[in-house]
């Protein structure tokens, strides 16, 4: 039982809590666009189809999830341990060795592949890519300081792929929240890395903080979610959404907004609420109104 608690704190599965609504968003937009597209025409679903494919959107998110953390754990398993902040994780630790973590890495890339081949072709054939780039963030910030996009691109797959799962083919409302998720996610990691930017910058490490100061990085921050408000608000006109969806608009652009007042150039001390709490609590609030908008 110790050595699951022991992964499951190794690839931060509490964190799942940030894709995973959106990705249930995917999943409802693409019900609704199969029902929609039934509406007047023989065409009968299957109900066991959608609770299926749920069932294997939530398996390929946990898996590609935890191969990314746990590759993410093992490549920067040198630097942790030098970093008194990361030093106590599990690998530098020492209560998992590095070859379990990179094994842990292969045995969820293998059925987070696997799981896409049960979804649809489509879905397989994507899945190298999915894990070309999950995988590829953690190599990002040896040599860019726009690590932190690349980290909300892999994140921002979650609604595209739910959505395909279900349909099979692509739409511009999805993409509307994909792009949401990668500037909503590359605005809270810029927040995230203030943090380390002293620990970075002596070891040639790269991130905004580093590149422009810790002032110049808030509001690049400040600026990628004001972005991600705007893909909100475009998605609710494209989509045609109701009264929830804007009240859901409302407390995901509300706690985005709070999260920079409490993080300020002065005063780091507040960086961990800004980045799992409020974050947390916007994506699954938010997701609770979309889903009741599509349903009601």
């Amino acid at each position: 039982m110790s050595g699951i608690k022991n992964y499951l704190s190794l690839i931060k599965f509490s964190h799942t809590i940030f894709a995973m609504p959106f990705s249930l968003i995917g999943f409802v937009l693409g019900v609704a666009f199969l029902k929609d597209s039934a509406d007047g025409a023989e065409v009968s679903i299957e109900p066991m189809f959608y609770v299926v494919t749920l069932a294997l959107v939530i398996l390929c998110m946990i898996f590609a999830r935890s191969a990314a953390m746990a590759f993410n754990r093992y490549l920067d398993r040198h630097f942790d341990a030098q970093n008194p902040r990361t030093a106590i994780r599990e690998i530098p630790s020492g209560i998992i060795q590095p070859k379990n973590a990179l094994m842990f890495t292969a045995i969820m890339s293998f059925l987070f592949i696997a799981t896409t081949y049960w979804i649809n072709i489509l879905c397989f054939f994507l899945s190298p890519v999915a894990l070309l780039v999950i995988l590829g963030y953690s190599y990002t910030k040896r040599f860019t300081s726009l690590c932190h996009l690349v980290l909300g691109l892999g994140l921002s797959l979650a609604p595209i792929g739910a959505y395909l799962a279900v349909t099979g083919e692509f739409a511009w409302l999805p993409v509307l929240f994909s792009l949401t998720v990668l500037c909503w996610v590359s605005g809270f990691d810029i927040i995230y890395a203030l943090q380390d930017h002293e620990f970075d910058r002596a070891h040639q490490l790269k991130s905004i903080p580093v590149w422009l100061g810790v002032s110049k990085a808030l509001r690049v921050s400040r600026l990628l979610h004001i972005v991600a408000i705007g893909c909100l608000i475009a998605a609710g006109y494209s989509g045609g959404f109701g009264i929830y969806y804007w009240i859901g608009v409302s407390v995901f652009s509300f706690l985005l907004i709070y999260q920079h007042t409490i993080v300020k150039p002065g005063d780091l001390s507040k960086v961990n609420l800004a980045f799992f709490t409020t974050n947390g609590i916007a994506s699954v609030v938010f997701a609770v109104f979309v889903i009741i908008d599509k349903l009601v």
